[in-house]
């Protein structure tokens, strides 16, 4: 092989090269946006000038308590204005930002900050007594406790919460910022491919994994994310996707690069959605189906006109076509994405063409609900056999496993090589989704792995017969999971929380389902049940999974009812 050729006069210096880090976007926003809102929540609101101040003070304290390069700084705490500045002023100080789940309970909070090693850890007021659990548990195992960081939201801290533990020393989180110097030296990384956050994934499953960030990948997917969404200039963000989950879908960088106002949602409702869109007129938000479902079934009383059209990107699992469809009856425009942890988030965006709009809504929404392609930020995103590694056929019908590639990928699992050596498998990531592609290059998913139902020898998709179930006009969510069957090995087990006021029994929805599906895929078991789900609105199958398998096996006698 010839050696590389190299163009003379080439120099590498720090003219022409900087570690790419989102640091830089707040930079530039505090002068180009100094005094425009930055964030906004209830009565608060700073300007991009003041939020730098902030942000800036906030990483020259954490010096202060002796956080240095490389330690981690954890955070329980939902999408209030001390969330935001988190995700700049721990990287600013060097540090790894560490956002946990705000539903964990204390044993899991435990688990996840001994495995991090977190030096300090901010925590919410509300979820105090949590934190405090954790730390109960945790001095225990003779372990060096974090120090820790309230945040008070509101005037005070509730009366009823108990320091159990003399040893748990804390600050508050304003005082510790007004602690800072606004002329400290921020610790710029020295290698882009150095970790900014870590992110544990959502505990679909039982033993969750870090999710190692760079700002390289934060960086490149904050840009993607920006453009994936068609943010011009200063948008106005409604924050109801988790800032904890995927740091916001890395849109907590986004923002802040088109010099955006962020405006924080502690907890999320129709009726505050409809409140804030109107008051602050905003232009972009996101959101799991889940929280698609909650806007297209609010009360009439709770809706509020739309200012204009507002965006909204959507993912974590497939948006079924009948809620798709009905957002955009209500003006909004919803722009459908997929990823994973593993991918900071949003990876892939189904890119909407103009030619599409001359079709029918049914069939609009049914291609809206593709996952679409690659973003910018990433390499490639391919539908391939999981054993050969070559790539299915482009006709909609032949199944493989997507994988991924490219520079928004994680830099791995933290503390588990093996882990990440298993998901990068091939050269690939392997995303343990199922999925076809379509002559057009789009891919679209069918089912996790793991939640791909074999009946009598045929695939049945899930996804496929919870579309179906969502388009029944009494049915306000629905599941479906492998029950199993003497018979076929398993059938299809839909467990259905109906609207407010609809009634429908369970022979109703199953000869519906036979009338618009194949019959081996419409289910033999329905359930009336709420779902259970994780805090990103993902439907937690493997708890339904365990239901259905509790109910017994179906009979033969039983099916020839059905």
């Amino acid at each position: 092989m010839a050696a590389k050729k190299r163009m003379e006069g080439m120099i590498r210096c720090s003219a022409n090269y900087a570690p790419l880090t989102p640091i830089s976007f707040l930079e530039r926003s505090a002068v180009v946006y100094r005094d425009r809102p930055s964030v906004v929540y209830g009565d608060v609101a700073y300007t991009w000038g003041e939020t730098r101040r902030r942000c800036v003070k906030l990483a020259s304290a954490l010096d202060g308590l002796g956080v240095s390069r490389g330690d981690v700084v954890a955070a329980l705490v939902p999408n209030i204005p001390a969330m935001y500045e988190l995700h700049f002023g721990v990287p600013m100080a060097g540090a790894v930002l560490c956002t946990l789940n705000i539903r964990h309970d204390s044993a899991m909070v435990s688990v996840l900050l001994k495995h991090s090693e977190a030096k300090i850890v901010f925590v919410d007021s509300q979820f105090l007594n949590i934190m405090l659990g954790a730390f109960d548990i945790l001095s225990k195992s003779m372990m060096k406790l974090p120090s820790l960081i309230v945040i008070q939201d509101g005037p005070e801290i509730s009366s009823s919460v108990s320091y159990t533990n003399t040893a748990t020393r804390h600050l508050e989180y304003e005082h510790l910022v007004a602690s800072g110097k606004l002329d400290f030296e921020v610790r710029w990384p020295e290698d882009e491919w150095d970790p900014i956050s870590l992110n544990y994934t959502s505990g679909t499953t039982s033993d969750p994994k870090g999710v190692i960030y760079s700002h390289r990948g934060a960086f490149l997917n904050s840009l993607a994310a920006a453009l994936l969404n068609e943010m011009q200039s200063m948008p106005v963000y409604l924050w109801c996707v988790p800032m904890f989950h995927c740091n916001g879908w890395c849109l907590t960088w986004g923002i802040a690069a088109q010099g955006g106002t962020n405006i924080c949602l502690r907890n999320v409702t129709a009726e505050g959605i409809f409140e804030n869109v109107a008051r602050h007129k905003v232009t972009h938000m996101g959101g799991a189906p889940t929280i698609l479902n909650m806007i297209v079934n609010a009360q009439a009383s709770l809706r509020r006109s739309l200012p204009g059209k507002v965006m909204v990107m959507t993912g974590g699992a497939p948006p079924p076509s009948e809620v798709l469809f009905r957002m955009e009856a209500l003006g909004f425009g919803v722009t459908h994405s997929y990823g994973l942890t593993e991918t900071y988030g949003p990876g892939t965006v189904c890119t909407w063409k103009p030619e599409w709009d001359s079709l029918a809504p049914e069939a609009r929404a049914k291609i809206k609900a593709r996952q679409g392609l690659h973003h910018l930020g990433l390499e490639e995103v391919d539908v391939k056999n999981p054993v050969t590694m070559e790539t299915v056929p482009s006709d909609a019908k032949a199944m493989g496993e997507v994988m991924f590639r490219g520079n928004t990928v994680m830099n791995g699992y933290f503390k588990d090589t093996k882990a990440t050596e298993t998901a990068f498998k091939g050269g690939w990531l392997r995303s343990g989704d199922l999925g076809v592609k379509h002559p057009d290059g789009y891919i679209e998913l069918k089912d996790r792995a793991k939640d791909i139902i074999i009946s009598g020898g045929e695939n049945i998709s899930t996804i496929e017969v919870e579309s179906t179930l969502f388009a029944h006009p009494a049915i306000l969510e629905a599941a479906v999971v492998g029950r199993p069957d003497d018979h076929w090995g398993e059938t299809p087990c839909a467990f259905v929380k109906l609207k407010d006021g609809c009634k429908v029994t369970k022979e109703e929805i199953i000869k519906y389902c036979r009338a618009n599906l194949p019959h081996y895929m419409a289910p033999k078991t329905i359930v009336f049940a709420d779902l259970p789900k994780t805090s990103t609105g993902k439907t937690q199958k493997f708890v339904l999974r365990e239901k259905a398998k509790a109910m017994g096996s179906l009979t033969r006698k039983v099916d020839s009812k059905l």
